[in-house]
């Protein structure tokens, strides 16, 4: 029997005219291995297995792909890693945090903002990015409210450098004022955390649209015996009409490939 794929269950990213398959590649685990949340330890692919990954991902109907300046060598490595593909990827950035020599720092000024994006342009080896995020350090409503990110990134959308624009936050009032005026939200939605359901509610609502991170919970799931905790966890996250699509960050091809299988299952369903 031929491995399901997700070719048929791509969906609109809110109204931003992009369209996006129900899971998204996400990126840290290429470029940064030091103070990542994950229950076990791992070690960054080389090029010719990034590249089989993201083969891979591309061949399951996967062409949405999440990363960030803070994920290390993430942005630099894909652009090479991505050259000819342009066109077969939704990019999916960040601004606001920065990781270097271990520690993460953050800058969510215009001038930072700017020279951010424009670096992510180079590394990423394209003339736009799809949907830039600002990358939250918790203080969602002191970000959006007294700093000049989203503004910002409302400028370089008008100037045609990104397509879209958003918060990945982590609190349901800085994921509901990011929306009024943003086109996406990043949110947390999994068995274990559901507090930022409102924001995917007013999302479906009005049109805009939504990335869940954390859907398995970096991997700390844990269910009653018996209950397969990756369908239990998608489950949840489509059965919400809001929800674009999940970001996913493994390296394993057959984590990948069973991801897939589950969600094009879940999604079959009537």
């Amino acid at each position: 029997m031929s491995q399901p794929t997700l070719h048929d269950f791509h969906r609109p990213l809110g109204s931003t005219g992009l369209v996006v398959s129900p899971l998204g590649l996400g990126t840290v685990k290429l470029g940064r291995d030091q103070g990542v949340k994950y229950p076990s330890g791992f070690q960054i692919p080389d090029d010719d297995e990034a590249r089989r990954l993201l083969n891979l991902s591309r061949d399951l109907g996967i062409n949405l792909i999440d990363t960030a300046p803070a994920y290390g060598r993430s942005e630099e490595r894909l652009g090479p890693l991505l050259r000819g593909q342009r066109k077969d990827w939704v990019i999916v950035s960040k601004v606001g945090e920065e990781f270097t020599h271990g520690e993460s720092s953050h800058d969510f000024s215009a001038a930072h903002t700017r020279l951010s994006v424009e670096r992510s342009l180079k590394r990423l080896e394209t003339d736009f990015i799809d949907m830039v995020l600002v990358h939250s350090d918790g203080n969602d409503m002191a970000i959006l409210e007294q700093q000049d990110a989203y503004e910002t990134l409302a400028t370089l959308k008008r100037e045609g450098k990104i397509r879209g624009f958003g918060l990945s936050g982590k609190t349901v009032e800085g994921g509901l004022k990011a929306l009024e005026v943003g086109d996406c939200a990043m949110v947390t939605y999994n068995l274990n955390e559901q507090a930022e359901k409102p924001v995917i509610d007013y999302a479906a609502a009005h049109g805009k649209a939504i990335l869940v991170k954390k859907a398995l919970a970096s991997g700390h799931v844990c269910l009653s015996p018996g209950v397969d905790p990756v369908r239990a966890s998608f489950e949840l996250v489509f059965g919400h009409q809001g929800v674009a699509s999940a970001i996913v960050g493994t390296i394993n091809p057959l984590h990948l490939a069973h991801n897939v299988v589950t969600v094009a299952q879940i999604l079959r369903k009537p």
